[in-house]
């Protein structure tokens, strides 16, 4: 095979040699006119026979590369061309011609290195993938090729992507087609050489932004549609083409003329410059090598395949791969007409032999198609492919594949929910395990906690009196055990929990020391006021300052103790105990102070009585509880208004909330049905109205009168804490609350009796006195001691019946109890309602102990007076026995809850001395006075004030008008400030108004007794 390719390869250079020969001698008979003597010499036979030598050697050259072409030839290397013969020179037989030239000196031949040169430059110019083809064509034949690897950057953004292969072209192409061929009198070579030799520019790998974008309209349906699809760039080895990678539509008409005009730059000097080779815009996307292919089959008879055939059968066996895809894809589509470029086709077959992808993409297959437009919507229609070539079968595949596809999903999902429900259960399981062990553990611990306090209980009962006969220490924790919810709307509660100092004043007993624990640090000021105040010499007081974080002053026989945790948490509001549970070193402070002592601790709690009142058949007032929705408060509304057809007022509490923060009232004179179920309860009289039957009358007409009339009169106590009846409706109905009676009179007075539940058993009563309200008539703010309201015998027998309830309960401890007693209006007898109960240690017990403490007094509860022992002011004879000193009684009107704003312009000692200077003060002998309890060094705004006199008129006068010389005093006429000075004012007014009646009323009576 070698041998028969090296003997056409001679074959086809002595061709070549031959035709060159030619050409030089036609071109140098050309310049021959006459010769020396003048003779004219016949040209245009010697031209004719000339003509006739050259069409017979192109008709055998022509026989020579129709024979070539259809094998597939492998140059030579460059490297061996040395060792290859030299190709023998034909010289045509020119003797007969007529040596007509001037005479010249014979030129002498070629040597053998211009022939060695000669030939080595035709190797190169028969490789065109040579890197000095270009070179050497320009210099020997002055045609310029485009350089596709030195275009311009920006040239090459602009231009579409086309990759032709370099293929050989037959050497006589067909008339009227356009092609690179050109005349041989015009060209200095062989068209079947330029078609070797000449490569396709390359195009740039960016779409084309000016002409492809013009037509971008035409194509858009298509690119939306298929999505390019680009592989990476591979070389075929042993084969002139560099294939790229990325598929493009076929060319537009003005993007591919522009790139076919790009490409023939290198070939203008070859074109003739006659009207008939003039430069014509020619469709340049139409190809060179169409066929069509019908149904997807193609006939091998048709002349336009038969063509692309021949021309292309050098590489037919990479084609024939693309074309079985290309009509297997158009057969399975049912596509009808497909209308296929040769030279797209052939472009593909390339990059499929690189062995990039093994099956072909199917945009790449519609790509080579010139209707891929029409075709690629056809394939892109649904259910297109079941109506080709094995269309049932496809379609049953694809409809088994989605129902196993369903059926894998649907157990794929039952399993994920199947494990998911058992990790669930696993979880659920541990946590209910866990949850268990937890809960017993908790009981476990607090029955131990209760058992420990069973034990200590008894073991406190069954040694109180030994106890209480004996040195002991009390723990002072006066903190306000509310709710987080109730402490988050407090203001200052720091201040309200360290009203009760007057927890101090227990030392009065010689045998009780006391620790106690305050809520804020105190300044010496206020300590050194309290030293005096207890009556003990300075000189023994220090101040301890053992820890940086607790601050205290210790006195021989009360310490003062500040948790450190209150720096800690200055704005959270929490109460006192869980400040002390978070410092650690009062903790261990109070531990040391009590070691080896005996000692108790006695802290403060909340809590309601409405049972207790019940089981110590004490009167209560009319009302209902647990009552959480609307139509439940309507409806127990109206029957309790039934019912109780003489109470004016109602009033609605919250069963978290304390004091009046939680309380509104609305009067029933406001109902226009009240004034007809009034007189309807006079027609039937008192007994009658207790029935049922009688009350359904006026019940439907208080059901329809209730919700405007509570939404237009009720009002809530303190609208500091709610400003509106919705909004107090909406916390009441939330948290639950009680709907109860305001006593039905026009003169009701309330007080408040402390008891003391001994844990031996025993019921003592410490404090009893009559409120003082200020602006809201449900709070209290102050009280007279001894009260003066209700007989001494009724209230201890309420009293004793409410304590022995309660430790039926086993409540020990101290319990505060608030009454309310007034006049009955139909029987004018004086009745008392048990209205709340708090077990707590209250801030009139406290106040009352400071009070017992500065007169040296008691309380005598069956008489209801306060006896006060005066001392001895004449000498007794050294024989007359010492008599007992007399015992007078005494009033006192305590004010625990005073407030001004205008307090904090002036400092504790510098208030003092004002008040002096205005006789405000305590005479120890006379046993008689004013005091004051200081509450805080920072602010003072709050304080508490003691008016001791020999009877209660001139009690209240005393305290009245230390209330206004201190508001004179510290308030400028532009600056009132905030107080509470004024209604507690009107208070003591309206009170002393009724004292003056109640005498006159006594001095009436007297007489007619």
């Amino acid at each position: 095979m070698s041998d028969t390719l090296n003997g056409e390869d001679k074959l086809g250079a002595v061709l070549f040699q031959v035709q060159e020969d030619l050409r030089k001698l036609k071109c140098s008979l050309e310049n021959i006119t006459t010769n020396e003597r003048g003779n004219t010499l016949d040209i245009q036979a010697l031209d004719d026979a000339i003509g006739k030598t050259e069409s017979i050697i192109r008709k055998h050259a022509e026989d020579h590369l129709k024979a070539v072409t259809k094998q597939v030839l492998v140059l030579p290397r460059i490297e061996d061309f040395e060792k290859n013969k030299q190709i023998p020179k034909w010289k045509p037989a020119l003797d007969s011609v007529p040596d007509v030239r001037p005479q010249r000196e014979d030129l002498p031949g070629p040597s053998p290195g211009e022939k060695h040169k000669s030939a080595l430059t035709m190797r190169l110019l028969c490789n065109p993938t040579h890197p000095n083809n270009r070179a050497i064509l320009h210099q020997k034949f002055g045609i310029s090729l485009p350089d596709v690897n030195k275009r311009s950057i920006n040239a090459g953004k602009h231009q579409r992507i086309t990759t032709r292969p370099v293929v050989s072209l037959p050497a006589i192409e067909p008339k009227g087609r356009n092609s690179l061929a050109t005349p041989e009198e015009d060209m200095g070579t062989d068209t079947s050489f330029l078609h070797a030799s000449i490569q396709p520019k390359a195009a740039s790998l960016h779409p084309r932004d000016d002409s492809y974008s013009s037509k971008k309209g035409s194509r858009s349906r298509g690119h939306k549609q298929l999505k390019l699809e680009t592989e990476p760039r591979s070389t075929c080895k042993g084969s002139e083409y560099t294939p790229f990678c990325t598929k493009t539509p076929p060319p537009s008409t003005a993007s591919t003329s522009v790139d076919h005009k790009g490409m023939m730059q290198g070939t203008n000097n070859l074109i003739p410059k006659s009207p008939q080779n003039s430069p014509v815009d020619v469709l340049v996307n139409i190809s060179k090598y169409p066929f069509t292919i019908i149904n997807g089959q193609i006939n091998p008879m048709a002349a336009d395949f038969c063509h692309f055939k021949q021309s292309f059968s050098l590489c037919w066996s990479s084609v024939i791969d693309a074309l079985e895809a290309l009509t297997k894809l158009l057969r399975d589509f049912a596509v009808p007409l497909a209308k296929v470029s040769g030279e797209c086709l052939l472009e593909f077959s390339h990059s499929l032999d690189t062995g990039w992808k093994k099956t072909p993409p199917v945009i790449g297959l519609l790509t080579v198609l010139e209707n891929w437009e029409e075709v690629s919507d056809l394939v892109l229609r649904p259910g297109q492919r079941y109506k080709g070539e094995g269309g049932m079968e496809a379609a049953a595949i694809h409809i088994q594949s989605c129902w196993r596809r369903y059926l894998a999903r649907t157990a794929y999902l039952s399993h994920c929910r199947s494990k998911w429900a058992a990790g669930i259960i696993a979880v659920s399981w541990l946590l209910h395990s866990q949850r268990i062990h937890v809960r017993e553990a908790l009981q476990a611990r607090r029955f131990r906690q209760l058992e420990n306090q069973r034990s200590r209980a008894q073991h406190l009962a069954a040694n109180w009196k030994h106890i209480q006969s004996s040195k002991r220490t009390i723990i002072h924790i006066p903190s306000l055990g509310y709710s987080q919810r109730q402490r988050r709307h407090l203001r200052k509660i720091d201040i309200l929990q360290n009203v009760q100092t007057g927890r101090l004043c227990d030392v009065r007993d010689e045998n009780v020391e006391v620790i106690y624990v305050c809520p804020r640090h105190l300044g010496d000021d206020i300590l050194h006021y309290y030293a005096s105040l207890l009556k003990l010499d300075e000189a023994t007081v220090e101040e301890d300052t053992g820890t940086a974080q607790a601050s205290s002053f210790s006195i021989s026989r009360f310490i003062i103790l500040t948790p450190e945790a209150v720096d800690y948490f200055p704005t959270h509001n929490m109460c006192l105990s869980t400040l002390l549970k978070y410092s650690p070193r009062t903790l261990k402070r109070i531990r040391n102070l009590i070691q080896g002592k005996q000692a108790y601790i006695l802290y403060s709690t909340k809590s309601g009585g409405k049972t207790i009142f019940t089981v110590a058949e004490v009167d209560v007032p009319p009302g209902q509880g647990d009552i959480y929705s609307l139509n439940q408060l309507h409806e127990t509304l109206a029957r309790l208004m039934t019912q109780n057809i003489d109470v004016q007022r109602w009033l609605f509490k919250m069963d978290s909330e304390h004091g009046s923060r939680g309380t509104a009232s609305c009067d029933v004179c406001h109902l226009s049905c009240y004034k007809g179920a009034l007189q309807e309860s006079h027609r039937y009289g008192p007994e009658l109205w207790r029935t049922e039957r009688i009350q359904e009358s006026v019940l439907p007409r208080y059901l329809d009168e209730i919700p405007e009339w509570l939404a237009r009169y009720a009002q809530p106590a303190k609208t500091s804490r709610y400003s509106t009846w919705a909004c107090f409706l909406e916390t009441f109905l939330r948290q639950g609350g009680v709907v109860e009676a305001y006593p039905p009179s026009d003169s009701v007075t309330c007080l408040t009796v402390d008891l003391l539940l001994e844990p031996s058993g025993e019921v003592t009563m410490l404090s009893c006195g009559d409120q003082l309200h200020g602006s809201c008539q449900l709070e209290a703010i102050g009280s007279t001691v001894p009260q003066t309201s209700v007989q001494p015998e009724t209230l201890q027998s309420i009293c004793m019946r409410v304590g022995q309830a309660c430790l039926q309960r086993l409540i020990v401890g101290y319990v505060s109890v608030d009454l309310a007693t007034f006049l009955n209006c139909n029987t004018m007898e004086q009745k008392v309602w048990a209205i709340d109960l708090d077990l707590t240690y209250s801030d009139q017990l406290a106040m009352t102990q400071m009070l017992l403490m500065v007169t040296g007094g008691t309380l005598n509860f069956r008489t209801g007076c306060l006896e006060v022992p005066m001392p001895n002011r004449e000498k007794c004879c050294e024989l007359q026995t010492a008599a007992k000193p007399p015992v007078v009684h005494r009033y006192a009107v305590i004010g625990s809850h005073l407030f001004h704003s205008n307090l904090s312009m002036l400092y504790h000692n510098v208030f003092l001395m004002v008040c002096k200077a205005h006789g405000i003060g305590f005479n120890t002998k006379r046993k008689q006075g004013t005091i004051f309890a200081v509450y805080d060094g920072s602010e003072r705004c709050r304080m508490g004030m003691i008016a001791v006199s020999e009877d209660l008129q001139g009690a209240l006068v005393t305290f009245a008008r230390n209330l206004s010389v201190i508001h004179q005093e510290i308030s400028p006429s532009k600056m009132q400030g905030e107080t509470n000075f004024k209604d507690l004012i009107k208070e003591i007014q309206d009170v002393l108004q009724m004292t003056v009646q109640n005498k006159m009323r006594a001095v009436d009576d007297k007489p007619a007794s």
